[in-house]
């Protein structure tokens, strides 16, 4: 069987995660989030993000999430702004569309929108009842082709946000990542400071399932689990995800899993860069899309799985290659040395 470099949920989970849920598998809990688990583990985040108010809700999948999040803060004639690259546009199924809401797309290079570019698209709309009215901002960090927003960039876009009532929403389904890139100067205190809402992923970075959606500002989230029940979210054993994500949280394992998935990576990015391939994003997390000959992608294809993500040319493609936290040193040098004799 090829080794599959296709996404970063391939394994199951981080032996820890296994190992608290074999540990704590016959303890009695309450259902539906109430149990001590996700109670932890909700405190774990407040503190983390220096907000004791916060609203923190845990559920399975990024999907999910995006639709509870967005589907619960919009009125029906409301629209979400958004990176063309953005999953909600590329990788949902029309799930925002599917609930009554238009997303106003942004055409970027790197995956990333501006202050700039909001305000192209409510200079296009109005405030008349003749056209939707643009009211939350969509961003992934990181990107969907591998970038990332730095401090300065949440900072700039979020006070932008607020001069326009906007609300601004962080995917964060390989938020770990995103704060692993010492460049990006993150934290999850400042990613909360500087948004409305985020998630944070665990499916994404060594947990089985599960997606923590945190509120910073708690006024938005009173009847967030009301949303919740209604779109079958729900979980009745809800202690499943409060136990992955107090697992991810004690001694910052989530970090230490982001760093490592975004090292690897990079070692491959470096091998490449010696045969001076070119990429189609300059990308430091656990993404990057090298420009290869069609010939040469062939040839990786007989022991490695990826996809090609887009044709360059009639010669030329770009593939995407992602490395997990379990991504092994031996498996990065054999695809090293394949690159190397390419």
């Amino acid at each position: 069987m090829k080794y599959s470099f296709k996404n970063d949920y391939t394994e199951a989970c981080h032996p820890r995660i296994l190992q608290a849920l074999i540990e704590t598998n016959e303890t009695q809990q309450l259902g539906y989030g109430q149990d001590e688990y996700c109670q932890q583990a909700t405190k774990l985040f407040q503190e983390k993000i220096k907000n004791e108010n916060a609203g923190v809700y845990f559920v399975s999948g990024g999907t999910q999430a995006n639709l509870l999040v967005i589907s619960s803060l919009l009125k029906p004639f409301e629209s979400v702004i958004s990176a063309d690259f953005g999953h909600i546009q590329t990788n949902e199924t029309g799930a925002i569309e599917a609930v009554g809401h238009k997303i106003n797309l942004i055409q970027t290079k790197d995956g990333k929108i501006t202050p700039s570019d909001i305000q192209v698209v409510l200079d296009k709309h109005p405030n008349i009842p003749h056209q939707v009215r643009p009211k939350l901002v969509y961003i992934s960090n990181t990107t969907e082709i591998g970038t990332h927003y730095s401090k300065t960039e949440l900072e700039k876009l979020y006070q932008f946000c607020q001069s326009k009532n906007l609300y601004l929403f962080i995917d964060g389904a390989r938020m770990s990542q995103a704060i692993a890139i010492p460049e990006a100067e993150l934290s999850l205190e400042i990613i909360a400071k500087n948004s409305d809402v985020f998630y944070f992923g665990g499916t994404k970075n060594g947990a089985l399932i599960g997606e923590a959606i945190i509120f910073n500002n708690e006024k938005l989230s009173e009847d967030f689990p009301f949303v919740i029940k209604q779109k079958g979210a729900m979980l009745a054993k809800g202690r499943l995800l409060g136990i992955q994500f107090l697992e991810l949280l004690k001694d910052d394992l989530y970090l230490e899993l982001g760093k490592h998935a975004n090292r690897q990576t990079q070692k491959i990015k470096s091998a490449f860069e010696k045969k001076n391939v070119s990429f189609l994003t300059n990308s430091l997390s656990n993404q990057i899309f090298p420009i290869l000959k069609n010939d040469h992608i062939k040839i990786l294809q007989h022991e490695f799985d990826f996809y090609i993500w887009q044709q360059i040319d009639a010669e030329h493609s770009a593939i995407r290659l992602i490395c997990s936290w379990a991504t092994t040193d031996e498996v990065v040098g054999q695809l090293i040395t394949n690159i190397e004799n390419l």
